[in-house]
């Protein structure tokens, strides 16, 4: 059923090593406080756009722990990730999830709030 990039070959669980993002940029330097509403803003409709909400619960949980954890948790939830800085992946019916870097790290662009 998946696809010729799945890991169900490795019992279900992920096979690639979680790691952050690359360095990115912010179209515009944005501050910590606007990062901070744009995560919540995505974490609060993602659910809406399709998949499980334990999923979607499992990878904000993992989007905001260090990388240790957050293998942890994708593990433990069934998660396979295609891309290794989480950006897309699946769950074990095969539902896709996309993440947006910016709820995994910082940009580079970040304006440090005073």
């Amino acid at each position: 059923m998946g696809c010729a990039g799945s890991s169900h070959s490795q019992g279900g669980v992920s096979a690639k090593k979680i790691r952050k993002p690359k360095p990115w940029k912010h179209p515009q330097p944005i501050s910590k406080t606007e990062l901070i509403q744009m995560r919540d803003e995505f974490w609060d409709t993602a659910p809406h756009y399709g998949g499980r909400k334990e999923i979607w619960d499992a990878l904000r949980a993992a989007a905001e722990a260090d990388i240790a954890l957050a293998q942890a948790i994708v593990d433990s939830a069934g998660v396979i990730v295609q891309n290794a800085d989480l950006t897309v992946c699946y769950d074990e019916r095969g539902a896709k999830y996309e993440l947006p870097k910016y709820v995994m790290s910082e940009p580079a662009n970040l304006i440090r709030d005073s």
